[in-house]
């Protein structure tokens, strides 16, 4: 069914409809009209990284790992195994006539806001911080869970749309200012691309304002950017409580009448919330029209029509026993692997079990299942953390000793002695150990969303970008220890965002981010530290330079943000990611057709281990005043690189490759000259002095 002919559908039902009823289906969890044989539907559902808070579903890494595979086919594969489960378990639920929160086809993911400051406690539910990044990896996460069959398998939503990251203590309240560059080289053109190559079904408003206005009922925004220059055909969905915010924390109308009026009219179909019960009160007083209470009912149920829900689809026979099932948990494995980034390694690794008879493992989050999942996330029914990971993979002849060594975040007076004890078998076990594998970071519970962590002084945001205290000294005690007995140390830190690694750059023999891998992701994990698979993640966060303050986090400008606006240098950059292989970029030329261009890359592999690697191609508009400060991805491919042989790929450039932004949020020519990096990290000194290698340059001139 196209959408057209869903619409005419839609409009035929909607006409049968009271102007009650048709207010009635405006909310979030819309009652049944049995007359018209219209039965209840929720449409609050979550699929971020795996089917959430409806039970068990395969548990994938969070977006943020998803993010680090730089992986375009592999986030269509992840999108489509939610949609699967998510029909399935609508199939079931609906057959036991439960059809409550959560149990529903409209899932509110992907999460395409930019990761713009790394405090942000939500930044761990993106794809990162570059635009580019962003929209490649949504647009291809979009297409995977709303298919291509007759019927829509599920309906995804962009949000939180626009100009959202923080910080969550006062996003109610909060005006996030930004200029026309920012927003149309920044903000903006991830959910562009979602509109308009995925057809994405659905977009969710966010809390604060946006240049003065609430972004739920922004006319600029859902208005004249939406529906007007991207003519956005689907629904518009508010976040949770956000009209109510319009008069309670914003202050830009006077009741919740006016506020609901203000969402409906500027183009807000459907409230997640309560406002919209006061839809009649605003209808009574000739605030809102009928006509528009019609037009928000026929979008709503132009997607009940896509999805077919009043019909019988493709889809109808998805059994409950797709969920977890053995293939989806492999992709979910596969994610997880590809996802881990080795950000250091002095020959530690991979590990040797016939070298090693003792193997320490040390560490708040070794053992942790909370660590492995990251927010907005689903049941498994099984949870694999990094020391069970090691258990299974590792001979018998390898015995592993383990020490929590710390509370995840003790850094009270009254907690001292207590932690005293942790840190003494901690440093009893590196001492006894040929190795040891420290595992430290955060969780859900230190950072995360507003009103759902246990950080309640920062309400899910971090304050800076530290370990907590505890695990500061930790490390330092496993170090040191190690130091004295002339033993090997490696950090595996496990978060959604960047944290001062500074010390165990300097003091730790292998360093590896292993964001929250998914519910098994410790099996992952230890398959990386064992060489059953070589590394490949890549950073798409910059992790920054501790000793460099970081801009306001209120300031909404790019200025000194992302590796596309950064000063100075980065402790580790954008794109950046070890293997155990020695891959090289040894040639790149440029073939443009039109507006097309194509990037010919050749790379060799000249070591004997056989990896997977991420092409990167950075462009410079080196004339242009509009340029970013620095080169901005343009094109990525994941490849396989066999060992000891060499290949090349085909890398599609975006674009407007050879086109940037100007002041007035203009998209124009960047001039005559350009110059392209390809490589496999993005293009600076700092990457220079990790990889040991420079990229290819390949100069244009049009």
């Amino acid at each position: 069914m196209n959408r057209q002919q869903a619409r005419e559908c839609a409009r035929a039902l909607v006409s049968k409809m009271t102007i009650a009823e048709k207010m009635s289906q405006l909310r979030y969890d819309s009652p049944e009209i049995a007359r018209l044989g219209i039965p209840a539907y929720n449409w609050w559902n979550e699929g971020l990284h795996g089917v959430a808070r409806a039970g068990t579903a395969t548990s994938f890494p969070q977006a943020i790992g998803m993010g680090a595979t730089f992986d375009e086919e592999l986030l269509g594969k992840i999108g489509d195994v939610i949609a699967t489960e998510g029909r399935a378990k609508y199939n079931t639920y609906s057959a036991f006539g439960d059809r409550d929160i959560y149990k529903g086809l409209t899932f509110w993911s992907p999460n395409v806001n930019i990761f713009r400051d790394p405090r942000w406690g939500r930044g761990q539910e993106t794809y990162g911080e570059d635009p580019y990044l962003t929209g490649t990896l949504g647009v291809s996460f979009v297409k995977g869970l709303q298919g291509d069959g007759e019927y829509m398998k599920a309906a995804a939503c962009a949000k939180h749309f626009a100009v959202h990251s923080g910080p969550e203590a006062i996003r109610h309240s909060f005006d996030a200012r930004a200029d026309a560059k920012d927003m149309a080289e920044t903000y903006l053109p991830a959910f562009r691309r979602l509109v308009e190559e995925a057809d994405v079904e659905a977009v969710m408003g966010c809390y604060n304002r946006v240049n003065g206005e609430p972004a739920c009922g922004s006319h600029t925004l859902l208005a004249d950017i939406l529906r007007g220059t991207w003519n956005f055909q689907g629904h518009v969905v508010s976040d949770c409580w956000a009209i109510r915010d319009f008069h309670e924390n914003h202050h830009v109308t006077e009741d919740a009448a006016h506020s609901a009026a203000l969402a409906i009219n500027e183009g807000c179909d459907l409230n997640c919330g309560d406002t919209y019960q006061v839809l009649p009160e605003a209808y009574g007083k000739g605030l809102i029209s009928e006509e528009r209470i019609t037009e928000a009912a026929e979008r709503l149920f132009t997607t009940r029509f896509l999805l077919g829900l009043f019909d019988e689809t493709e889809y109808d026979e998805i059994p409950y026993s797709v969920v977890e099932c053995e293939e989806h948990l492999q992709l979910a494995q596969r994610c997880a692997e590809e996802s881990i980034v080795l950000l250091k390694n002095d020959g530690v690794l991979p590990l040797d079990p016939g070298s090693i008879r003792t193997l320490g493992v040390v560490g708040p989050n070794a053992d942790s299942r909370a660590a492995l999942i990251g927010n907005y996330h689903g049941t498994s029914s099984e949870y694999i953390t990094v020391l069970e990971g090691l258990r299974r993979v590792l001979p018998d002849s390898v015995r592993i000793l383990y020490s929590e060594g710390c509370a995840l975040n003790a850094d009270k007076v009254e907690h001292l002695a207590f932690e005293n004890d942790r840190l003494s078998e901690a440093m009893i076990v590196t001492d006894q150990s040929d190795v040891t594998i420290v595992v430290v970071g955060l969780n859900e519970t230190l950072e995360g969303e507003e009103g759902d962590t246990g950080n309640s002084a920062a309400s899910g945001d971090k304050t800076d970008l530290s370990l907590p205290q505890s695990q500061i000294a930790l490390i330092h005690a496993v170090a040191s220890q190690a130091k004295e007995a002339g033993k090997k140390t490696i950090l595996c830190l496990m978060a959604g965002s960047d944290l001062d690694l500074s010390f165990a750059q300097e003091n730790f023999d292998a360093v590896l981010m292993l964001w929250y891998p998914g519910a098994r992701g410790g099996l992952a994990a230890a398959r990386i530290l064992t060489g059953a698979v070589s590394p490949s993640g890549k950073l798409n966060v910059t992790f920054y330079d501790p000793d460099r303050p970081l801009p306001a986090f209120t300031d909404y400008s790019m200025k000194d943000r992302t590796y596309r606006y950064l000063g100075g240098k980065p402790q580790y950059p954008f794109g950046y990611g070890l293997t155990y292989a020695d891959v090289e970029v040894t040639g790149a030329s440029l073939e443009q057709d039109g507006p097309a261009a194509l990037m010919y890359v050749s790379f060799a592999n000249h070591s004997a281990v056989p990896t997977s690697e991420v092409i990167q191609i950075y462009v410079d508009a080196v004339e242009s005043p509009d340029r970013t400060p620095n080169p901005r991805l343009c094109g990525f491919l994941r490849v396989d690189a066999p060992a000891h042989q060499e290949a090349e790929c085909t890398i599609t450039l975006d674009a407007d490759v050879f086109r940037v932004v100007n002041k007035k949020g203009e998209t124009v020519p960047g001039g005559d000259r350009f110059v392209l990096y390809a490589g496999t990290c993005s293009p600076g000194e700092r990457a220079g002095e990790l990889t040991g290698r420079e990229p290819v340059t390949v100069e244009i001139n049009l």
